[in-house]
């Protein structure tokens, strides 16, 4: 649905906000304010998306591709490396103005990668966003990683509108992709537009809403035409329309007694589409290609009617002065203590440190005194930026709903922050486990000062990048969510600090856990002159049950009764069975799935400590371990892949050899074939170039993990027998 709804051409400058940037902002009305995140399986167009969107705006001047072949480069992507491989690599923030009649809407946007190797990107954009545009590809439908972007936006409650692109391909489907959110997704989603021509004749939209056809004409797409639906659509459009109608009396009473009443007006939609979205219970459909530059407008109208203001969105506090009690924050009122979450850091060439700030409550100026709640530390904000991509501008003072980032002071990722005035926590973001290792080094001693520096910056700015020595060979192993992932930081290591990188065979993260309750009764007691040590626990271990997310936590169960156990060392029984179940006993990995249940012991009055229950209830475990059955457990990758449909045999061929289970095969326009199969991640190292050897360079494929499960028993034995040489190895150098 457009603006006004003339039949005349109207320019899109118009539309364009005719006012300075960064200083309109801050006295702008809470309700004007738009936070959304722009998210999407790999090569949907996210990014192309957002440049047209900075263009239509007014925020750049010129469209430049994402690839960076006419040596400028897509906006948002402004790292070399992002434009070298033409995919996002980090979430980049900007923000614009866009009009809808006489509202002015002021628009923060954040552009996240499509990768599922760089998912937390995307994780820490949603965790502070009010609303979202979900970009599916007109051709490939619902993929891998559109699945994996619903969950994160269901996990942190965010409206979304659903935008499907690239309908100028050879093959593109809207309603298929529609019918494919519907089913794999389960959105309660409706189409607000139906396509005008198709594929390379694709010319426009025609809007359900107010029965008008869109077309754009004029250099990229800047000139919209309002025109009457083609003759031969209208049918089409009103099977949809009733469609639409249909969904929307469904969730919303007020609608439905506007239909029953009469004639539905253009605002009985556009409000119930609002309160759906909203509510989350409906999610609008529209259309378009961003690279022909059709369809963009449209959506832009779309994010300023249907999206939440941040007044819209409830956000949850913890009172850490009141038990951690919940509160939910009043961004609308002015004279609200400040309460900020740091979501993203960066080091910045112009800036150093910079830190990525949503402004939940109050307001924040330049020079105000703040208080880290991570360690009741006062900093002084030095300075207050906006961003757009990597550009920056300074400004004074910012309201809340707003997104900016605050220099002159370092933090950690996911940092809250107040004025000193309360002692308010938001709820963290969710940080998923690393599931790929691999060893790194740098060539020397004079190179280990920046090699070190380089690890420190990049470990602060991204959770799921972790690092640590491994105590026997004492290399230094990086983790991350998969090999794209530590190869694009091993290769940001050579360029930005000029070190020569060395990288080892990648290494999996296994997981121990048990099958079998089992029992312990373990003292521990030491004597060796003077004071003792003594600690007695009584117990068992068992299973965490399926249905509570088995394979995901460790439990401690304290059924301690009476004094035989003094309660100030419960805590460290606690703490005992924590350390012990860092590293398993079959593989020496982490272990899952165990429940450790205390239910006596026995203390003396002397020799009794918090190491020697610690240690207690290490040795109760080791004591029931064995007993348990415990078994391997290795992570299992979703792998989608596209092939030609000749390529469809050698595509099949390529997964089961790696000991790939298919669930499914999905013939899509364009005579090609999608592939689901469960493969094990050990099994994937190296598969990129098997694939394309086996398609002749046609095959393509993602990845993304989706459970752990049991290992066979053939490859438990291999991996257990490996630990133990490693131990001997270790005990005959000792």
């Amino acid at each position: 649905a457009g603006g006004s709804m003339q039949a005349v051409t109207r320019m899109w400058a118009a539309r364009r906000p005719a006012c300075r940037l960064g200083v309109r902002w801050f006295s702008a009305e809470l309700e004007a304010i738009r936070n959304i995140g722009i998210s999407a399986h790999i090569d949907s167009g996210k990014t192309t998306l957002t440049e047209r969107i900075l263009f239509y705006t007014g925020r750049i001047k010129e469209i430049h591709d994402v690839r960076g072949k006419d040596g400028v480069g897509a906006k948002m992507d402004h790292m070399e490396l992002e434009r070298e491989r033409g995919i996002t690599i980090t979430s980049a923030a900007t923000y614009c103005n866009w009009k809808v009649g006489d509202q002015l809407a002021h628009i923060n946007i954040i552009d996240t990668p499509g990768h599922v190797d760089f998912t937390i990107e995307v994780e820490r954009a949603l965790r502070v966003l009010d609303g979202a545009v979900l970009v599916a590809c007109g051709v490939g439908g619902v993929q891998a990683q559109t699945v994996t972007v619903d969950r994160q936006m269901k996990r942190y409650d965010v409206p979304r509108i659903i935008f499907v692109n690239k309908l100028d391909r050879y093959g593109a489907n809207p309603f298929v992709v529609l019918s494919q959110i519907r089913q794999k997704l389960g959105l309660h989603a409706a189409a607000l537009q139906i396509p005008i021509g198709e594929e390379n004749k694709y010319a426009g939209v025609a809007c359900v809403i107010s029965r008008k056809a869109y077309l754009f004409d004029g250099e990229k797409g800047s000139s919209m035409r309002v025109d009457e639906v083609p003759a031969e659509l209208k049918g089409q459009l009103e099977e949809v329309r009733n469609e639409l109608i249909e969904h929307l009396a469904d969730i919303d009473d007020e609608f439905a007694e506007a239909y029953l009443e009469g004639e539905l007006t253009e605002q009985n939609f556009h409000d119930a589409i609002r309160r759906g979205v909203i509510s989350l219970k409906f999610c609008p459909m529209l259309m378009g290609s961003a690279y022909k530059n059709k369809g963009v407008q449209n959506l832009l109208d779309a994010v300023v009617r249907y999206l939440p203001h941040p007044a819209e969105k409830r956000n949850i506090a913890f009172d850490l002065d009141n038990d951690e009690e919940e509160i939910e924050v009043q961004p609308a009122d002015p004279k609200a203590p400040f309460v900020g979450l740091a979501f993203k850091i960066q080091e910045h060439p112009q800036c150093g440190q910079i830190s990525y700030l949503r402004v939940y409550q109050g307001k924040l100026s330049k020079g105000d005194s703040i208080v880290n709640l991570g360690n009741n530390k006062r900093h002084t904000v030095r300075r207050l930026i906006r961003m757009h991509s990597n550009e920056i501008k300074d400004v004074e003072t910012v309201g809340a709903g707003d997104i900016v980032a605050i220099g002159g002071f370092e933090c950690e990722s996911g940092t809250c922050f107040t004025d000193g005035k309360v002692k308010w926590a938001m709820a963290s973001m969710y940080v998923p486990d690393p599931v790929v290792s691999l060893s790194v080094s740098c060539k020397g001693r004079d190179e280990m000062a920046r090699f070190q520096k380089a690890l420190k910056r990049f470990v602060k700015e991204d959770p799921t990048f972790r690092v640590h020595v491994d105590e026997e060979t004492q290399e230094t192993i990086v983790s991350g969510m998969g090999e794209l992932h530590v190869e694009v930081y091993a290769e940001r290591m050579r360029r930005e600090y000029g070190l020569t990188i060395t990288t080892g065979a990648p290494q999996v993260h296994f997981r121990e856990t048990i099958t079998e309750r089992a029992d312990f009764d373990y003292q521990y007691k030491r004597q060796s002159g003077g004071r003792g040590q003594y600690g007695k626990v009584i117990g068992y271990i068992e299973p965490i049950p399926e249905e509570d997310d088995k394979y995901m936590t460790n439990e401690f169960v304290n059924d301690l009764t009476g004094n035989d156990v003094p309660p100030n060392f419960h805590a460290s029984i606690q703490k005992g069975f924590q350390e012990v179940s860092v590293n398993g006993q079959l593989s020496g990995h982490r272990l899952l799935g165990c429940r450790y249940v205390v239910t006596d012991g026995a203390a003396h009055e002397v020799d009794s400590s918090d190491i020697a229950f610690r240690l207690a209830a290490a040795g109760g475990f080791q004591q029931a371990f064995p007993k348990a059955q415990p078994i391997i457990l290795e992570p299992i990758m979703k792998v989608e892949i596209t092939v030609p449909s000749e390529f469809q045999a050698a595509g099949l061929q390529s997964l089961t050899h790696r000991r790939g289970s298919i669930t499914n095969t999905m013939p899509i326009p364009g005579d090609a074939v999608t592939v689901e199969a469960l493969v094990p991640l050990k099994d994937m190292f190296g598969y990129s170039n098997d694939l394309r050897s086996a398609t002749q360079g046609q095959g393509e494929f993602v990845m993304s993990f989706e459970e752990y499960q049991p290992m066979t028993s053939d490859q438990q034995e291999v991996l257990v027998q490996k630990y133990k040489d490693k131990l001997a190895g270790r005990e005959v150098e000792q």
